[in-house]
């Protein structure tokens, strides 16, 4: 698929004078959609971060950054990013697959021989490639987690790929799509194996410090706490039950599929060094982009990589990510604009989580 965005034409006075009008509202219509999502849809806080083509960023909340004392939201506040953290093991993965030390089509025997066996499963079957695509066929171990069971349990990764393989697999190799934080262990597990250093080492040397992400962070083994200025992360468990403080949890069963604490204003960062080309080879970056459908409407999947049809026309390019406690969703186009929305719960039904979806499409079409 080509998904780049045409150029406008030159701008009149007139169409200045428009363009200058919808900047103006852009800051308006942002903070309307954040302030529905604490109103209509229940959630204690929402923060978001706009950066438009020219640089310039906004940032903007709504709520209460704590239920119990009423405190204000921090601005770009530190959130857990859940899944977004999948995008920087997908790069990581990438980058070592310009260097020549991972094959992307090579099987995952080829680096973890004997590990990944199961029923339907077998890793001279799978691909490098089929991990960071999710048409692996391997069982997600997420879905048979509780939250309130492993909110103060460390797990090591391996005991994340043994809970997974007690399953048989979803499908045969490279036949259908289906979301598996699994496949992102088993990937995490490679760089590893690689590199002889641990993910977090890689994933901070690689990009966060090359790139300056000043408030992303791998919370280390034991780690329940969030560093600096953060709104509490509350949780609904179940659906229709009270929300609860789920900010302190030990974020282990994440790992290399969701462990990361970031900023809305350093996850633009991050994705817009990533699509200029500041992290990956061309030909990397090329392969990451390139997506397969997923069963979504809109919705495509590249290499730890979506893409969104947004209202204006085009797309844009993230990932997202839930954790008890916290939903972030977001991305930047290919011309420069980007932005992240953050919210203090994840949405229990379907309107709460389009509006949050609309939120950033609001943000980036202005």
């Amino acid at each position: 698929m080509t998904l780049g965005a045409l150029a406008p034409p030159a701008a009149s006075a007139s169409d200045s004078a428009a363009v200058s009008a919808a900047a103006a509202a852009r800051p308006d219509a942002v903070q309307q959609a954040l302030n529905t999502l604490v109103r209509d849809d229940g959630m204690p806080a929402a923060l978001a971060s706009v950066q438009d083509r020219n640089g310039r960023t906004h940032t903007y909340t709504a709520g209460v950054g704590d239920l119990t004392t009423g405190s204000k939201v921090p601005r770009d506040g530190q959130v857990r990013i859940g899944s977004n953290t999948k995008a920087f093991t997908a790069v990581v993965v990438l980058q070592l697959v310009g260097e020549g030390k991972i094959g992307l089509d090579a099987s995952v025997d080829t680096y973890l021989p004997g590990l990944v066996r199961g029923e339907g499963i077998d890793g001279r079957r799978i691909t490098v490639r089929q991990l960071l695509q999710h048409t692996s066929g391997l069982p997600d171990y997420g879905i048979h987690l509780d939250d309130d069971e492993i909110r103060n349990r460390y797990f090591e990764p391996r005991e994340l790929l043994d809970i997974a393989l007690r399953y048989k697999a979803d499908a045969a190799p490279g036949t259908t799509w289906g979301y598996s934080n699994t496949n992102y262990v088993v990937a995490g597990l490679i760089v590893q194996k690689v590199t002889g250093r641990p993910l977090a080492e890689e994933m901070d040397r690689r990009i966060i410090k090359r790139i300056g992400l000043r408030h992303t962070y791998f919370p280390a083994p034991g780690e329940m706490t969030i560093r600096e200025p953060h709104p509490q992360g509350y949780h609904r468990n179940p659906a229709d039950g009270p929300l609860r403080d789920f900010t302190e949890l030990d974020p282990s069963a994440g790992w290399a599929a969701g462990q990361l604490i970031s900023t809305n204003s350093d996850l633009n960062r991050f994705f817009t060094a990533l699509l200029a080309g500041h992290l990956l080879p061309a030909a990397q970056l090329a392969e990451m982009r390139t997506t397969v459908p997923t069963g979504h409407p809109g919705l495509r999947y590249g290499l730890g990589l979506t893409s969104r049809p947004l209202s204006c026309g085009g797309v844009y390019w993230g990932h997202g990510g839930d954790i008890a406690g916290y939903e972030t969703r977001g991305g930047v186009t290919d011309d420069g604009r980007a932005a992240n929305v953050a919210v203090t719960t994840i949405p229990t039904d379907e309107a709460a989580t389009q509006h949050v979806k609309d939120a950033v499409d609001r943000a980036l079409c202005g």
